[in-house]
């Protein structure tokens, strides 16, 4: 699989997002949640910095979805049994998409209250 040209490398990991898609409920719901992501900052319209750190944030949750997914597969592959060590590993790995997870939340966040309420929700909490 090595020396393959640039548009096998893209065809190889569209195919790996394609195959996340597919099996994978978890990276359903996050990319529905970068889809509201980027609702959002088309509505709030932030600062060029908050549109990268959304987009490396959100980025970063659904690689880390993948990863944890694949490295999943390959655990029930070569030891379908159950095991607490190989639970630990599919513990720990979930645990980090966790985290990112949580940073997101904390980004999404911050960048609410620095961009201030949007006028129509203010409007909707002083009725």
């Amino acid at each position: 699989m090595k020396n393959r040209n640039f548009a096998q490398r893209l065809g190889f990991a569209l195919s790996g997002l394609g195959a996340g898609w597919v099996r994978e409920r978890s990276f359903r719901t996050h990319c529905v949640f970068a889809v509201l992501a980027v609702a959002a900052l088309l509505v709030l319209r932030p600062a060029p910095v908050w549109w990268a750190l959304v987009v490396l944030v959100v980025a970063l949750v659904m690689a880390m979805e993948l990863v944890n997914s694949a490295m999943e597969a390959v655990i029930d592959l070569l030891h379908p049994e159950l095991h607490p060590e190989i639970k630990a590993a599919k513990d720990m790995v979930a645990g980090a998409v966790l985290l990112i997870s949580a940073a997101a939340l904390v980004i999404a966040l911050a960048l609410v209250i620095d961009q201030g309420l949007p006028g129509w929700l203010r409007q909707v909490t002083l009725l």
